[in-house]
């Protein structure tokens, strides 16, 4: 873990930029032939890259509703009971949430209002590679079934047997999802984003995935294809005062830094005490994990940072606006009354990320790559059309009418002006 000590101000900008990829343009080149392969061929190019890409000869591309019902009996029934807990509290934050349709009186005469309406198809990508992720199909199907969307698509990798992780069948068959289709990477996007003759288009992508997903996620946004924001790898960062639990922020930041080796941890403190413990307690908990070589790789790439004073960490948090962000403070309401830019923040030593990952409520696809600044977290909005009415009476156009026919044509737009005037 690279350290800090006291970096001046102009330099946290610096600090605060995300490792690039130098491979990018190389990716969007292979992406680009990807989507452009399964857009010409459909089915038979998303069979190609499965036998290209994971060795895999598939039989059928949809997964049978006889396979979903299965998944069940491959699921303990502890953990049923775990993935009912996390359902039940993340549907009930996700509902309290949702817009109510309003209406408003601008001028005597006109009546104005809003509709909240669902997309009609949404696609859901759950990635199941090293660690099938069946808690992203209750954050992104949970709101989808919430927001009323039609028609529901998921696509998830299948492995070397063709079978999808029986985790993510059965959470998807709770939610009563069952168009799912075993193919994963970029194809997966592309065909959801320009359907094949298995798999149907839809109107917007969700979910994350490696930097492949992500570049054509990227890409068919530029054929209209809208996806819910851009990603990139996972992040965390801890804002914690001397008398913080080492083991604790160790623990923290370990758990973001075994999603995958571009992870990045990052520790903001005013003791440099803290700093010492816990990099001696990463040592420590390293050596306990299944996946210690991806953590380990992450860790060298994160930092730890100390400033003058816990404000001063605040400030720099800000600075770097990241996905997840924990204040493990005495006085950490008051801290996160100063946050403006996080996708997702937990208050207090017991509020650990790995909550909001699974069950807490609140969503954990969260915009990452400093896109916090301006992205919000996923929540049912991202799945639904804000529609716009009006009505004008008699009376309206008379009282603004003429401001309307004056402003259309200061912008010499006569058109606009005549269709006010013959009304009058």
């Amino acid at each position: 873990m690279k350290k800090y000590y006291y970096p001046a101000r102009e330099t946290w900008e610096a600090l605060c930029e995300r490792p690039s990829a130098g491979d990018d343009e190389e990716i969007r080149g292979i992406v680009a032939d990807i989507i452009e392969n399964v857009k010409r061929k459909g089915d038979s190019a998303l069979e190609e890259y499965s036998m290209r890409f994971d060795g895999i000869k598939l039989t059928s591309l949809k997964v049978s509703d006889e396979e979903i019902e299965r998944s069940s009996e491959a699921v303990p029934s502890s953990l049923k009971k775990s993935i009912d807990i996390a359902k039940r509290n993340i549907e009930k934050f996700h509902a309290a949430l949702i817009h109510s349709d309003s209406s408003v009186i601008t001028s005597i005469g006109i009546k104005c209002w809003r509709r909240c309406v669902p997309i009609e198809k949404v696609g859901l990508y759950i990635p199941g590679g090293s660690a099938p992720l069946f808690s992203t199909v209750l954050m992104l199907g949970i709101p989808a079934r919430l927001a009323g969307c039609r028609e529901i698509i998921l696509c998830s990798p299948p492995d070397k047997e063709g079978n999808i992780n029986p985790l993510i069948l059965y959470t998807a068959r709770l939610l009563d999802i069952r168009n799912i289709y075993r193919i994963g990477g970029a194809q997966a996007i592309a065909a959801m984003a320009f359907g094949t003759e298995t798999i149907p288009g839809v109107y917007k992508i969700f979910g994350p995935g490696n930097r492949y997903v992500t570049k054509a996620k990227e890409i068919v946004q530029e054929y209209g294809v809208a996806i819910d924001m851009p990603a990139g790898p996972s992040e965390v960062l801890v804002i914690a005062g001397k008398e913080a639990r080492a083991d604790y922020i160790a623990a923290d930041l370990l758990s973001q830094a075994e999603h995958g080796p571009d992870s990045q941890t990052i520790l903001v403190t005013d003791s440099a005490d803290l700093i010492d413990a816990v990099e001696s307690e990463i040592q420590k908990q390293l050596n306990l994990l299944p996946r210690k070589k991806i953590a380990e790789k992450a860790m060298s790439n994160s930092m730890a940072v100390l400033l003058n004073s816990l404000d001063d960490c605040i400030r720099f948090s800000n600075v770097y606006a990241p996905e997840h962000l924990i204040i493990n403070t005495p006085d950490c309401h008051r801290l996160a009354e100063k946050v403006s830019s996080a996708g997702s923040v937990f208050i207090g030593e017991f509020s650990c990320e790995s909550m909001g990952d699974y069950a807490s409520g609140p969503n954990h696809t969260l915009p990452t790559n400093g896109y916090a600044r301006s992205f919000s977290g996923l929540s049912v909005d991202n799945f639904l059309k804000q529609i716009f009415f009006q009505e004008v009476t008699r009376d309206g156009l008379a009282t603004v009418g003429p401001a309307v026919i004056e402003m259309a044509e200061a912008e010499q737009l006569n058109a606009h002006s005549n269709a006010v005037k013959i009304r009058l």
